[in-house]
């Protein structure tokens, strides 16, 4: 019993040891929670919480497991940042949303972050206004005569890159600090380079790329998020024609695609991330580049629900002929007298978009409906629509799709309904736009892209010539 009670007492005492402390008093808290949470890649997590007394003082605990960036929140709902690199944090001020308030008193790590956080943006606004005078010295012939303004502005600039830089590079090496600012600084940066310093844009995109994203200090920073993302948006506003975009989003993908190879799990959560993202963005050549890329690596497994995803490039990529649809189960045709199709290359149209959707996909609700209001535009131009419901009831399809002027269908299997199958659908709502024979033409994202389609290449007559 009492080696029992001895090796309880030891554990609390180590954890006590192991555990540092974030505390402060915020005036205007006084009686409210507050809250610590820490970030795992792309999601975050709570660490602790306590209730700050009458007078605004709160303690709260953290382990070396929460080492990298954390943020304090409240009922104001407004985060404020912290390091938590292994120290005891002492803060003071009135609130988390008036971080202009808030001194810190302890805490060697995060007195340098908040020194920069304070610095370094106004060392960028100063920037951006002596490039505009730079430029207005250069273009404008009232000004481009004098030299001297020209070298004073020129060595300000200097200066200023100089003095945030070696700020920095004057951070302890191993201090976490060291290497979350240049980072924050990297992905802060990437509108104010498109805008104004369009001359750094490769070299920004090469340090993007030099990033390692298996990295903990990365995974436990809240800069994934804002990396990846700030890398691509960085190349798709680089100013290059579509092609190049392309072609250097495919030198990323590689890049980012062989640095993960060594992490299974981050390498699954970073390419589905990015997946997603280039498909929001309508950038469908890099994102079948990406899934074809990812299905290819045979260093680490995929997983189930992300393959099925990727394999609808693979399987489903413009060209390739898609499958024939028998039509089965409960069939809608309003409207559509005379015409009696019994699979989709009976259909008499030149083009056939066909819609995986149902009753309660909540997107369905707002975009199938959308596709009625445009489909007599469409079916003048030659273009026929054929909706593929996944519901599992009777009344629910034929309430939902009951008043659809275009040919529905529905045999209650949901995803496992054939088409779904053989189309490789994993979300709704899903579209694919073919051709007569069935050939893939595009993978809409959205109804508007469908409809910019049938007005850019059938109202205008810009038909792209067959390859």
């Amino acid at each position: 019993m009492m080696k029992i009670l001895f090796l309880s007492v030891f554990l609390i005492a180590t954890l006590s040891t192991n555990a540092q402390s974030i505390t402060g008093k915020l005036t205007a808290l006084s009686n409210q929670k507050i809250k610590l949470e820490g970030f795992n890649g792309f999601k975050t997590y709570g660490i602790s919480e306590a209730t700050a007394d009458d007078h605004g003082n709160f303690s709260l605990q953290y382990s070396p497991a929460d080492y990298g960036v954390g943020y304090l929140i409240s009922s104001e709902n407004k985060p404020y940042f912290v390091i938590l690199s292994g120290e005891d944090i002492e803060i003071k001020g009135e609130a988390l949303s008036m971080p202009e308030t808030i001194r810190t008193l302890q805490g060697q790590e995060n007195i340098w972050f908040t020194r920069y956080a304070i610095e370094h943006p106004r060392r960028e606004q100063a920037l951006s206004a002596w490039i505009y005078l730079e430029n207005f010295y250069r273009d404008d012939s009232l000004f481009a005569a004098h030299k001297r303004p020209k070298k004073a502005i020129k060595k300000e600039k200097q200066r200023i890159k100089k003095e945030d830089q070696a700020f920095l590079t004057g951070l302890p090496t191993k201090s976490y600090v060291s290497w979350y600012l240049p980072v924050r600084k990297l992905v802060s940066s990437v509108s104010t380079i498109a805008q104004y310093r369009s001359e750094e844009i490769p070299s920004t995109i090469s340090q993007f790329r030099s990033l390692d994203y298996t990295s903990d200090k990365l995974y436990k920073s809240g800069l994934l998020k804002d990396a990846v993302e700030s890398h691509f948006w960085l190349i798709e506003n680089s100013g290059n024609p579509l092609d190049t975009v392309f072609a250097m989003m495919k030198v990323s993908i590689d890049t980012l695609v062989d640095n993960l190879a060594a992490d299974e799990k981050k390498f699954n959560e970073i390419t589905d991330f990015l997946f997603d993202l280039l498909e929001r963005h309508s950038l469908l050549e890099p994102a079948e580049y990406l899934a074809l890329k990812v299905l290819n690596e045979t260093s680490c497994t995929v997983d189930d629900a992300l393959a099925k995803q990727l394999e609808t490039y693979r399987a489903m990529k413009k060209g390739n002929i898609a499958a024939d649809i028998e039509f089965t189960g409960d069939i809608l045709q309003p409207g559509r007298s005379g015409e009696n199709p019994q699979r989709l290359s009976e259909v008499n149209a030149d083009y056939i978009v066909v819609v995986f959707g149902s009753s309660w996909c909540p997107k369905c609700g707002s975009e199938i409906p959308k596709i009625a209001d445009h489909y007599a535009e469409w079916k003048k131009q030659g273009v026929e629509v054929v909706f593929i419901s996944l519901d599992e009831y009777e009344a629910e399809f034929k309430n939902f799709a009951g008043n659809f002027p275009f040919l529905s269908m529905c045999d209650y299997e949901k995803w496992d309904t054939k088409p779904a199958k053989d189309y490789y659908v994993f979300s709704t709502p899903t579209m694919f736009l073919l051709d007569r024979n069935l050939e893939i033409l595009l993978r809409p994202k959205s109804v508007k892209q469908m409809d910019a389609w049938v007005d850019w290449f059938l109202v205008q007559g810009n038909l792209p010539a067959k390859e």
